[in-house]
This record gives structure tokens, C-alpha cells and sequence, in this order.
């Protein structure tokens, strides 16, 4: 009888600890690559149907005004990861070669020193995992980049540009090969996989989990007869469309595994885009200007979804808070409980409230800077290349070039597509934003001096 006793309370001590530790709810960060807003049915996108997207959105909250960090891949994710702006850490464009870094007076890699969201995260009990590509450093020459573990990560399966890549998606010295044992358009799957796996083995325990896929990147491999006819990838819209499909179902699947697992009423996913699409197919970027390498919206203003089933009541819109990629840092520590002493300075605001359904207006200025000089830098043609620098503060939006030239102001709360400069009729708020972006712009730090317009 006290044997049978002894273990009952056992067994009750195991599952209050378990309870307790799940208090702390899981966090998974969906981060695709170069998805533009209107490549979302529940965004107005209409090239191809994404019902698991959409259901996601009818369960959670929509966000209408989310900004990524920059318009390009490496330093967009290191404004999530590190909730600073990505020019601190000498990252101004996609990280590459040793040479082609130096072209763009930029560093090979995020130092480990820098502030890390995971790191923070662990240190307050988390597991955690990243899943898919990290292209912040690794990969080509670059053989000295820091281990992702070196971010606070405690498991990891990535692509090629990192610096130790899965062999199952690497067999060989390219972004993918007919070679791979997970082929090219089985990959995000299998990432989805991975996080599922991961989450299943810390079950009744806090995860924090990247899920990073490199889809819907160019060059687009949607099946092995794809693979035979353009074994290099192809950027054709038929293509395109087939990944994007196959996407969208991976979405329901992690969503499913969820469920199945019985996690899904205390685990946050929010899903976004690290910047703009290319080629957009003069749909993908929605009703915005502009593209990927693009500070226009259709670079910078992304997709932001949260679910939160247990807790944040579904089929929200918001269109008052304006989110941005450097606030998921702050924000994610107020939800796993990290206190504000256990925290780094940094450029984003702790946004927790507003990821649980609570609206409210931002308090602080958002600046962006991209293309410091012409030779280097990768551009949209024509209209769509924007100034290099760029402030939002309330309904304004200011662009400018870094010499101070070429001002265009505008009103996005009536123009949120940006066809309207109206510099010229508000003299005095262009005077105080370029005053502002200039100044921000000129305080960053310089491996490298360039002389250019932009």
C-alpha cells in the first residue's frame, strides 16, 4: 500500500514539473525565403492557392505592417536573431565569398559575440533547434565561421551556406545536387520533419525552434523531372507556382504534427519572410513598390502571421502595430519569461502584447540601410531600386540617398504603395526624417569605405 502510494505521488510530482515546465510556451519561428506578401491567398495573392496558409491565418492573426530587417537574405536574419540592426555586425548583404564580402565592406560572418535569441532562450530552460538554412556565415571560402551551436543552438541540420551542413542535402559543393539523398523539393519536409522530431523528443518541456526552409528561393526545382530538364534550377513563373504549392502543404503538415503530438494549444508559430520576392511576376509583392534588394515595401514589408491556438483568439487582423524583424528578440524573452536584466540592449521593442491580439502603435523610429555602392550591391531595375537608406516614424516613410540627395517622402497611411513623393509639399518633416536616416546611417560601423550616390 505505501509502495503503491509512493508512486502515485511520483507519478503526480513528474506531472506537475512537466506542467510547470510548460508553462513556458514553445516557440517556432516559420522564416521562408523571398516570399513576397502577395504570394499568400489570405494576403490578396492569386497565383497559387495556399489553403493551409490561409487556415492558418483564419486561426490566428493576420499583420499588415511586419518589416523585416533588411531586404536581403543574411542580414535580415541577423536582425532576427540578434534583435539589432544587421550593420552593427558589419553584415550588409548576403554573406559569400572572403572577396565578395570585402567588395561590400562587410564581415565573413556574425561573430558569435553577438546577441542571439536562442542563446537567451537556452540559458532560461528552452531547448533549442534550428532547421533550414542560416547563410550568416560558412559556406564557399569561408572556412572559419563559427558552429551554429555557437549561437545557443543545441541541435541544427542546414544548408549549404552554413558552417557545417547536413551531408543528406549536401553531397555536394552546391546549393543542392541530383546526388542529395533528401532531394532538392523534398527539403522543406524534411525540415519540417526535423523540427517535429525535435519537439517530440522535448515533449512537456519549452522549445524554441527555427524553422528556416530555402524555399522559395530561386532557382526553382519542383520535382525530379524538373531536376533532369534544368539540373542548374530554373526562375519560371510554372515552376515557381509547383514550389509554392508544395510549400503551402508542409505548412499543414507542421501545423498537423502539432496537433498529433499534442502540443498544438501551448506552442506559438509565427510565420514571415526574411525580405521581398524575385522576380515578383508583377504579382508577388502585392499591392507594394519595389522588390527583394529593394528598401521600396515590396522589400521590406512582409507576411506576419501568429497562431496561438491556446491562447490568442483566431481570424484577428492587425493593421494599427508595426512590427519588426529586430523585435522578435525582446519580444520572444517576455514570452519565455527571460527578465529584462538577463537581456541585451537592442534595437527592437519588446512587442509581446501585440503577438497576443492587443493592437498598439509604435513608439520608436525604424531605419533601414541597403547598397553602399554600385558595383558590389545586387538592384531591381528601373523604379523599383530604392535610395539607401530609409526611416518609417508613424505614417511617414522617408528614402534618401546616403550623400543626402534625391529625398522621396511618403504618406503610407493613404499611398502604401508609394507612387506619390510628396518631399516637396512637407518640407519640414522631409528636413527632420533625412536629418534622422542620415544620422542613423552615419553612426553605423565601417569595415570598408565606399564613395557612391547610394
Amino acid at each position: 500500500m505505501k509502495k503503491s502510494i509512493s508512486t502515485a505521488v511520483i507519478c503526480l510530482c513528474l506531472a506537475a514539473s512537466a506542467a510547470f515546465a510548460q508553462q513556458k510556451p514553445n516557440i517556432i519561428l516559420v522564416l521562408t525565403d523571398d516570399m513576397g506578401v502577395g504570394d499568400i491567398g489570405c494576403y490578396g495573392g492569386s497565383l497559387v492557392p495556399t489553403p493551409h496558409l490561409n487556415r492558418m491565418a483564419a486561426e490566428g492573426i493576420r499583420f499588415t505592417q511586419y518589416y523585416s530587417a533588411s531586404p536581403i537574405c543574411s542580414p535580415s536574419r541577423a536582425g532576427l536573431l540578434t534583435g539589432t540592426c544587421p550593420a552593427r555586425w558589419n553584415i550588409t548583404s548576403y554573406l559569400q565569398t572572403k572577396k565578395g564580402n570585402a567588395a561590400c565592406g562587410q564581415a565573413d560572418f556574425l561573430t558569435a559575440d553577438a546577441p542571439s535569441v536562442a542563446r537567451l532562450l537556452k540559458n532560461a530552460g528552452y531547448h533549442t533547434g534550428h532547421f533550414g538554412k542560416w547563410h550568416l556565415g560558412g559556406g564557399r571560402d569561408v572556412t572559419n565561421a563559427p558552429s551554429i551551436h555557437a549561437y545557443g543552438f543545441d541541435e541544427y541540420s542546414s544548408t549549404w551556406e552554413s558552417p557545417d551542413p547536413d551531408p543528406l542535402i549536401t553531397a555536394e559543393n552546391w546549393i543542392w545536387s541530383k546526388t542529395d539523398s533528401v532531394k532538392r523539393w523534398d527539403r522543406t519536409g524534411y525540415f519540417v520533419d526535423r523540427t517535429l522530431a525535435f519537439l517530440a523528443k522535448h515533449k512537456g518541456q519549452p522549445c524554441f525552434v527555427n524553422l528556416w526552409p530555402d524555399d522559395v528561393h530561386t532557382p526553382w526545382i519542383a520535382d525530379e523531372d524538373d531536376m533532369l530538364r534544368a539540373p542548374q534550377g530554373a526562375q519560371g513563373q510554372q515552376q515557381f507556382e509547383a514550389v509554392m504549392k508544395n510549400y503551402d502543404v508542409q505548412i499543414g503538415r507542421l501545423l498537423e504534427g502539432l496537433k498529433k503530438l499534442g502540443i498544438d494549444q501551448h506552442t506559438i508559430v509565427i510565420f514571415t519572410s526574411d525580405n521581398g520576392a524575385l522576380p515578383t511576376f508583377n504579382t508577388r509583392s502585392g499591392q507594394y513598390r519595389g522588390s527583394k534588394l529593394s528598401l521600396y515595401e515590396g522589400g521590406i514589408r512582409m507576411p506576419f502571421i501568429v497562431r496561438y491556438p491556446g491562447t490568442v483568439k483566431g481570424g484577428q487582423v492587425d493593421s494599427v502595430s508595426v512590427l519588426s524583424a529586430t523585435d522578435m528578440l525582446p519580444t520572444f524573452c517576455k514570452l519565455a519569461g527571460v527578465q529584462p536584466g538577463q537581456q541585451p540592449a537592442v534595437d527592437g521593442m519588446e512587442r509581446a502584447e501585440v503577438l497576443l491580439g492587443k493592437p498598439s502603435a509604435r513608439e520608436r523610429s525604424l531605419f533601414w540601410e541597403y547598397g553602399r555602392n554600385d558595383s558590389s550591391f545586387g538592384y531591381p531595375r528601373g523604379k523599383n531600386r530604392s535610395p539607401a537608406v530609409a526611416v518609417r516614424e508613424g505614417k511617414w516613410k522617408l528614402l534618401v540617398h546616403a550623400d543626402g540627395s534625391g529625398a522621396e517622402l511618403y504618406d503610407l497611411a493613404t499611398d502604401p504603395g508609394e507612387q506619390h513623393n510628396v518631399a516637396t509639399q512637407h518640407a519640414a518633416a522631409t528636413t527632420e526624417l533625412k536629418n534622422k536616416a542620415l544620422g542613423w546611417y552615419r553612426s553605423l560601423p565601417r569595415l570598408a569605405r565606399t564613395n557612391s550616390k547610394n
